[in-house]
């Protein structure tokens, strides 16, 4: 004779069920790095030294396409916050400092936060999360604001006095372009990987 469940046993078990997974976490690993490489392949523009300023720009464009389809696999809280982690903490290896890292975990909370209210099925959810989380790469860009010309007086030496004399007129453009430049470009990302995701992607059984 089965023995009925207590609601505490219930919960338990609802809880085992929503936790993070072997699964969860592989592909949390794989969509960190298909959104490094693009944070790469963005970053690497920086030669020029407006694009120092705007990479994050074309990386929320671009990385639209990935993360939406990433926010169909995340059924779990706690993936979006693992990603960012992930990525701050990869930023911060490569030299760009603990800030990114902060961002990367905060921006990943919240994200996280904005698709559990949208019970991971909302779309508006989805997209808001994704310019949320876009947010996060600021935080790697903050020392060129908070340490200014001390921040670029190294690279006299190696990109000489004119990169570094154009990178302080852009500095003084200021930071809010750039973050809603970002929100900007999220939106069409975002809007750009819906559409894909719903026309490719469903009908091949991937989203």
């Amino acid at each position: 004779m089965s023995q009925a469940k207590t609601p505490s046993a219930e919960k338990r078990q609802i809880d085992k069920k929503s936790g993070i997974g072997v699964r969860d976490l592989v592909t949390c690993a794989v969509f960190t790095v298909i959104y490094f490489i693009i944070f790469f392949a963005c970053g690497m523009t920086g030669f020029v030294p407006i694009m120092a300023f705007l990479f994050p720009l074309p990386l929320a464009l671009v990385s639209g396409i990935p993360q939406m389809l990433f926010y169909t696999k995340v059924r779990s809280f706690g993936m979006v916050t693992i990603m960012g982690a992930l990525l701050g903490l990869i930023s911060f290896l490569m030299g760009y400092g603990p800030i990114g890292l902060c961002f990367g975990v905060a921006c990943g909370l919240i994200a996280d936060l904005i698709l559990r209210a949208g019970g991971y099925k909302s779309m508006k959810c989805s997209v808001a999360s994704h310019c949320v989380f876009s947010l996060w790469v600021i935080g790697t860009m903050l020392p060129m604001w908070i340490l200014g010309q001390a921040y670029f007086e190294p690279y006299r030496a190696s990109q000489g006095d004119a990169f570094v004399n154009e990178m302080m007129a852009y500095l003084s453009g200021g930071m809010l372009a750039v973050v809603a430049g970002i929100v900007v470009c999220a939106l069409v990302g975002a809007a750009i990987g819906t559409k894909v995701l719903r026309k490719h992607f469903e009908r091949a059984g991937i989203a």
